[in-house]
């Protein structure tokens, strides 16, 4: 080739077209945001502050829209608590998965729960169980959720524990236990939020647990 020549040009690759997504698939990203949305007011404002113009204006979606998915605000609220309890099982589920591989499982089952019980979600939990003292249906519908999907947690992480080895009796005693502790911690920090507290405590249970473990190992062997 002389230096005169030059190579010709690879011609540009055309970009392949993005596949458009369906009716339902837009949908369902609408029906999400608006959830979103209204866990984000719920958790700065509770359900007694909750305005579905404000859902709106944080999702970005017309009212038209939102009151399509939600007709009404209750309709909103159950199914953002749905979501976020969803979400809690999703995420212990998870946890659980990746203790079964190994580690500390009582730590895992710890840490899980503090995720839970101290963190934002749980709070709005709460407030809509108290909204709903005044509606039996909220209430119960409520209930139900957190029911199913918080059984479903501590399910999870009894089957650990016996995959482990562990009677299964025995594993669901531990499990409740260790979950009911922590969850007294979200009680408590509504007047004392001690973090280091909750952490030193946590670590006495784990001793006596691991005392306890040890005791159980030695009368099956």
């Amino acid at each position: 080739m002389s230096n005169t020549e030059r190579p010709k040009s690879a011609k540009p690759s055309k970009a392949a077209p993005r596949k458009r997504r369906t009716q339902a698939e837009r949908s369902d990203e609408t029906s999400l945001r608006v959830i979103e949305a209204a866990a984000t007011v719920l958790r700065r404002k509770g359900y007694a502050g909750l305005r579905t113009d404000e859902v709106s204006r944080v999702a970005k979606v017309s009212r038209g829209a939102q009151q399509h998915h939600f007709p009404t605000k209750d309709s909103l609220v159950l199914a953002t608590a749905a979501h976020l309890l969803r979400h809690g099982l999703d995420r212990g589920k998870a946890s659980a998965k990746v203790a079964l591989a190994g580690g500390d499982v009582i730590e895992a089952i710890i840490q899980d729960s503090l995720d839970f019980f101290l963190g934002p979600d749980f709070g709005v939990i709460l407030d809509l169980v108290l909204a709903g003292s005044k509606d039996r249906g909220l209430r119960d519908a409520i209930y139900g959720y957190s029911r199913e999907n918080r059984l479903g947690v501590e399910d999870a992480w009894v089957t650990v524990l016996s995959e482990q080895g562990l009677p299964r009796d025995k594993a669901e005693k531990i499990v409740w236990l260790t979950i009911s502790i922590v969850r007294g911690f979200s009680v408590r920090a509504l007047w004392q939020r001690d973090e280091a507290l909750f952490r030193a405590l946590l670590d006495e249970w784990k001793l006596i647990l691991a005392g306890h473990l040890k005791s159980l190992k030695g009368k099956r062997a």
